[in-house]
């Protein structure tokens, strides 16, 4: 079967021409329909966090569904307390002792955002959000108006308005708070624009601000959160949230999403102001419970196999950047060095021309990245 003619036949053109068409995947490794096998560093974009046929999700989505896979949110299961609970740990160990967290859930980081959205304009009815330029957080309507990029923000204008941007300064942001701002959002790292963390300082300068004008920090740990820096949340260690934004790497592979709402982030809320029909269902909450569980062993393996990666590739001369397995390689040409390591077996992503973005399964061992090392040794 011709795959590519039937891509061109079946879908509509989102995403432009496949790099490949997958056939299967198993532990850090996918083959496409050729039967050619390649080294998987980009884990759906941070997402499949125990690589591909882990015997734990495997186990847990064919015992769930024996039982029941979806039920309207007329109702709650038991996955979904359960992972809510497990949640609720995570930020307790992640320094959020004692504090009272509610949880929304959801089928995607976008779906976060607009929900976090919706909640901060509750928070503060017409106020204004501020977000950061080369800040990504989604792109439907609402996500859109907070995420930067203009060429994919700007043809769909107008959008939600009231949202202003400001680079990621210290003297930006104490020029655009004033009492009107009802949230300000943050990635701690701006996977999008290049793996660029965002600075301690400027973090600790937006929670004084949020605190002093009753706003709402949200912190969009999508691509950052559960486990892919080496701890729950990238930011814990600096600030806390009012609002946190997860999806990718919290279902490993399986569609969720979650707002944890802190104290008053978790309060705002009330029946009818938000909804969602598959958000929370018990496939998706038992697949991440497992993933938690799993995730929980390797914190200090990703801390220190990425530490290790980073500095491998500095010793043959790449500047690197990023924390834990979320790394930016700074190159020359990015766009032509992703289509060569794919051609050589290696899947890796290019968010601008000056990067490759390594997201690869938080599973995965120096001696399987060792071949990677080897050929970017070459190719430097």
């Amino acid at each position: 079967m011709n795959y590519s003619d039937l891509y061109r036949q079946t879908m509509m053109n989102a995403f432009g021409e496949p790099q490949l068409v997958i056939e299967r995947g198993e532990g850090v490794y996918l083959w496409d329909t050729d039967g050619k096998k390649y080294l998987d560093l980009l884990a759906g974009i941070a997402v499949n966090s125990l690589g591909y046929g882990h015997p734990a999700i495997v186990k847990t989505l064919t015992e769930q569904a024996k039982k029941v896979t979806h039920t309207s949110n007329f109702f709650a299961t038991v996955p979904q307390l359960k992972l809510a609970g497990k949640l609720q740990d995570a930020l307790s160990t992640e320094g959020y002792v004692g504090a009272s967290a509610r949880v929304f859930f959801c089928n995607s980081g976008t779906e976060a955002n607009e929900a976090a959205l919706k909640i901060a304009r509750m928070h503060k009815p017409g106020g204004k959000i501020i977000a950061l330029k080369e800040g990504f957080h989604g792109r439907t309507l609402g996500a859109l108006s907070i995420t930067h990029k203009p060429a994919i923000r700007e043809p769909f204008e107008p959008l939600p308005s009231n949202v202003l941007f400001i680079e990621p300064t210290i003297e930006a942001l104490d020029a655009a708070t004033e009492a009107d701002v009802a949230a300000i959002f943050v990635e701690p790292i701006q996977g999008e624009a290049g793996v660029r963390p965002v600075s301690e300082d400027f973090l600790r300068r937006a929670r004084g601000l949020a605190d002093r004008y009753n706003a709402l920090l949200v912190i969009d740990e999508v691509q950052t959160g559960m486990g892919r820096t080496g701890r729950w949340f990238a930011h814990s260690d600096v600030v806390k949230a009012d609002l946190i934004c997860l999806a990718k790497g919290l279902g490993g592979g399986v569609p969720i999403g979650a707002v944890i709402g802190i104290e008053k982030g978790g309060r705002v809320m009330s029946p009818g102001t938000h909804g969602t029909t598959f958000g929370g269902n018990p496939l998706a909450t038992a697949a991440a419970g497992a993933v938690i569980e799993e995730v929980s062993e390797l914190l200090e393996h990703v801390s220190a196999t990425g530490q290790w990666l980073r500095s491998e590739l500095e010793l043959i001369g790449y500047e690197t950047r990023g924390s834990g397995l979320l790394i930016g390689v700074a190159v020359k040409d990015a766009g032509n060095l992703q289509s060569e390591l794919l051609r050589r077996g290696f899947i890796v992503n290019a968010p601008n021309p000056q990067t490759l973005r390594l997201t690869p399964p938080l599973i995965i061992t120096r001696e399987e990245l060792q071949p990677f090392i080897d050929v970017m040794g070459q190719l430097t």
